[in-house]
């Protein structure tokens, strides 16, 4: 695939004032929609690069990019490569680790525009999308776990300074819980900002595997991360499951 830098959005003259990540590897309709919101929903006054990282899609990903982002970027695939990449490019003071599943609102863009002159690093809320009251008991238990311990998860939509990330040494470069890692080292430096205008994210995985089984699941990879597990036997036991 051919890398694009399309100069219709901050790439020329001026920086742009907030870089949005986003990692993709088979995510063509998802894609659409989070780019779709983010042309629409973003305030006049702030200036976006739009970095679209693929890590191989067979499904249409990369045209889908191509056709808004500011930059569409090849990577191998792994979250934490990708992101990696992205930071690589990205020129704004803020950096927003996006995920494509992402629904967005104009919540979201207003909150991280009165935060970009600032040294800062933090996330929202999630709410899983659907209506169900399991899903509301598990996004309440995701949002309130992340606020007391200072870990936070990428489908929260991690925002964080650009030179606040430099400072820690990049996105940790692991094959599970890049997330998790992320928060650990930055939380070192300062606490997180828990912003409250809850993000959209797909409750996919719970609906195909099951609430419980999945629930636990991640319980236990991240009880066992924290007692010092190999992230790549985590990938397995997580991505085999």
């Amino acid at each position: 695939m051919t890398e694009v830098n399309d100069p219709g959005h901050s790439l020329e003259g001026e920086p742009p004032e907030l870089s949005v990540i986003i990692p993709v590897l088979n995510d063509a309709a998802a894609l659409q929609r989070v780019l779709s919101s983010l042309q629409s929903l973003c305030p006049v006054d702030l200036s976006l690069q739009i970095i679209v990282v693929d890590g191989g899609s067979t499904d249409g990903s990369a045209a889908v990019a191509e056709a808004v982002a500011d930059q569409v970027l090849c990577s191998a695939p792994g979250r934490a490569r990708q992101l990696q990449r992205g930071v690589d490019q990205a020129r704004a003071p803020l950096l927003w680790l996006l995920h494509a599943d992402s629904g967005l609102d104009s919540r979201h863009l207003e909150a991280l525009a009165g935060l970009r002159e600032q040294l800062v690093w933090g996330r929202f809320d999630v709410r899983l999308d659907t209506d169900a009251r399991w899903a509301r008991c598990i996004s309440w238990f995701m949002n309130h776990r992340s606020c007391l311990t200072g870990i936070c998860t990428g489908d929260q939509g991690i925002f964080v300074s650009r030179s606040l990330l430099g400072r820690i040494g990049g996105i940790p470069q692991q094959a599970l819980m890049e997330d998790v890692e992320l928060s650990r080292r930055l939380k070192r430096e300062r606490r997180p900002l828990c912003l409250q205008h809850p993000l959209e994210t797909s409750a996919r995985r719970w609906r195909r595997h099951g609430i419980g089984r999945t629930v636990l699941l991640m319980w236990w990879l991240r009880l066992r991360y924290f007692l010092g597990a190999d992230p790549a036997d985590l990938h397995r036991t997580y991505y085999g499951s």
